[in-house]
């Protein structure tokens, strides 16, 4: 119980990080709304999951000492909203350890290092790769947001796998399964005659470490953010809201020197956005 409860209260930080900076721009209320909903996605994640061992965990110090970093190239590569999602990669990876803690020596982007395990010997350079591999396998999955699941396991997937996974689960399956998964490493391993291919239990390994998924995928929470969405309004006919940092239509000017990480948020839920009122 004492474990769950600080994985809680862990959760609890991860979902309001930007909470003083959303107040302080206006629309306090609306921005409630979206922080209850996570509050109770992450507590009932948690704590309705018993002896699960699928639970959050958080990433290490290590990893979040990264990041400035990750927050600069996701911003270069065009993914500013997954700098988190980015995160969670690196813990999988590496934890946050050694030189190339993103494990990007192998990558089609690495030009300046040796193409071979742990071949970069500069962590900015590891996290400039990857992020790079990231957007590109988000963009080929058609990831809207970053609690667009269905999307993101195909992208986390298919960046284990190699970016061909994507295509064939796609024209195949129309998504990502965890069985298809496995099929689709019986079918590489056989033909590059391997004992086996890559891991095919590679999105529930990084999903662990991932602090908004949870919040968002099981059946119940995912009613609670309907309902929450239902009752957001439309601020000047250009409806959005945002994912991290809250920033939105209407807000005051001095407010709009947004962190790197307040960006907007294409909810999964609609192509249409979505927009939190300021009152």
């Amino acid at each position: 119980m004492v474990k769950a409860t600080a994985l809680a209260i862990k959760a609890i930080i991860d979902g309001t990080k930007a909470l003083i900076a959303a107040i302080a721009a206006g629309g306090w209320i609306a921005v409630l709304i979206i922080v209850i909903v996570v509050l109770l996605g992450c507590a009932v994640s948690i704590f309705g999951g018993g002896g699960n061992s699928n639970a959050y965990t958080p990433v290490s110090a290590e990893v979040e000492a990264y990041d400035p970093l990750i927050q600069q190239y996701a911003r270069q590569y065009g993914i500013p909203e997954y700098v988190e999602f980015i995160k969670t990669v690196m813990m999988q990876e590496s934890g946050g350890r050694g030189n190339d803690q993103m494990q990007a020596s192998e990558c089609g982007y690495n030009t300046r290092y040796p193409n071979s395990p742990n071949g970069i010997t500069n962590p900015e350079y590891s996290i400039n790769v990857r992020s790079q591999n990231l957007a590109d396998c988000l963009n080929a999955a058609g990831a809207e947001n970053p609690i667009d699941m269905e999307h993101i396991k195909l992208s986390l997937q298919g960046y284990n796998y190699g970016n061909g996974y994507i295509s064939w689960a796609k024209t195949n399956y129309d998504g990502y399964s965890y069985a298809n998964a496995v099929e689709f490493s019986a079918m590489q391993a056989e033909h590059l005659g391997w004992d086996g291919y890559s891991d095919t239990q590679y999105v529930s390994h990084v999903l662990r470490y991932y602090p908004y998924g949870r919040a968002f995928t099981s059946d119940g929470n995912q009613v609670i953010v309907e309902v929450a969405l239902t009752q957001l309004g439309n601020q000047d006919g250009e409806p959005y809201w945002s994912w991290y940092g809250f920033v939105w239509s209407g807000a005051p000017a001095s407010c709009r020197g947004a962190p790197i990480n307040a960006v907007i948020l294409r909810t999964a839920l609609s192509r249409n956005y979505l927009s939190v009122r300021t009152v």
